[in-house]
């Protein structure tokens, strides 16, 4: 039986060996592909996790970078435009890092074409790469123009410092101007107020105790009968007399005030409240008062006192000393009034 299994064995094909070179074959294969496939795995995870943190690390400039420029009072539109450009650099960026992820899980499920797979992700990882450097240098001329507009915020701020010093500097001394200039014209209000008491007093002491001659405050009141007759704005002999009186205090009056002092003689023309009616020469009592106040200043004026001491006014019958409807009321509204004021 040994001799029959013998020549069995020797007239029969034997398979095994080429089953086991075949067998090993197959099994490098997949041990070699599965390396390969690891070692992929492992760089592909350690360069999408380095992406991850350079994005965190730029996402946290980013914010940083913002709230810097939040800060900025110049340059603002600009920053913004330029700030809206590196946002959207930095979404391509994260689009691209999904791409990779998506290449990366996609490796999971296709060992077989692997090296084709990591091409296309090395480029994909250049070219994020390069978003990446795109982005860091946006950020770098973005840092630049923030220095710079510092730079210029800070001489503006020492610029307005000087301006808003000297302008304390200024007001200071208007104020100090304005309170020499008060007491100046206190001043010469007072020396003013002492000629015109002067004034006044001499006049009375020259006109005399008339009852048509009153002083009423600061004025002298003559009534319109002393100088002028009914509706008319010519001089009566009797109202002349008076006026060379006054002519004579205001010459020497003239000649006593400093001439840096600025006063004059206003000469103002009253009527009562009556309309003018048939009058061929006077339309209302607008023309009745300053016809009779330019009468009274030009006849001073021919006496020698200076024109430009004088003013002539009109009042017509809006300023009544009387606002009675009686006979003696009208009279004391018809009245011409000297006032020694300032011009």
């Amino acid at each position: 039986m040994a001799l029959a299994r013998t020549r069995r064995n020797d007239s029969g094909f034997n398979y095994w060996p080429g089953f086991v070179d075949a067998l090993s074959t197959l099994v490098l294969s997949i041990v070699f592909l599965l390396s390969v496939f690891l070692v992929v795995q492992f760089f592909l995870s350690q360069e999408v996790t380095g992406k991850d943190k350079a994005l965190e690390q730029l996402n946290a400039k980013l914010a940083q970078l913002s709230e810097m420029l939040s800060l900025e009072k110049l340059g603002k539109l600009n920053l913004d435009d330029q700030l809206s450009q590196l946002r959207a650099g930095l979404s391509s960026a994260e689009a691209e890092r999904d791409r990779v992820k998506g290449l990366y899980d996609g490796l999971a499920g296709a060992g077989s074409d692997a090296a084709g797979r990591a091409s296309e992700l090395n480029k994909a990882l250049d070219s994020e790469k390069q978003v990446t450097s795109r982005a860091l240098a946006q950020i770098e001329v973005l840092n630049q123009q923030i220095s710079a507009l510092r730079r210029q915020l800070a001489a503006l701020e020492e610029a307005l410092e000087v301006s808003e010093k000297r302008d304390r500097e200024s007001q200071g001394r208007i104020a100090d101007l304005g309170q020499r200039l008060n007491v100046a014209l206190a001043q010469r209000v007072q020396e003013l107020s002492r000629y015109r008491s002067e004034f006044f007093g001499r006049l009375r002491a020259i006109l005399g105790n008339r009852p048509d001659i009153r002083i009423v405050g600061d004025r002298f009141v003559f009534q319109s009968e002393v100088f002028f007759d009914t509706g008319q704005a010519l001089l009566l002999p009797e109202g002349r007399a008076e006026l060379d009186k006054l002519a004579s205090a205001l010459t020497e009056l003239d000649k006593q005030i400093p001439a840096e002092i600025a006063w004059v003689l206003r000469v103002d023309g009253h009527t009562d409240v009556r309309p003018i009616l048939n009058s061929p020469v006077f339309k209302s009592n607008w023309e009745l008062s300053s016809a009779r106040a330019i009468s009274v200043v030009q006849y001073l004026v021919s006496l020698g006192v200076p024109a430009q001491r004088l003013v002539a006014a009109g009042f017509a019958e809006f300023q009544p000393l009387d606002t009675a409807t009686t006979e003696e009321a009208y009279k004391r509204n018809r009245r011409i009034e000297l006032k020694l004021t300032e011009r």
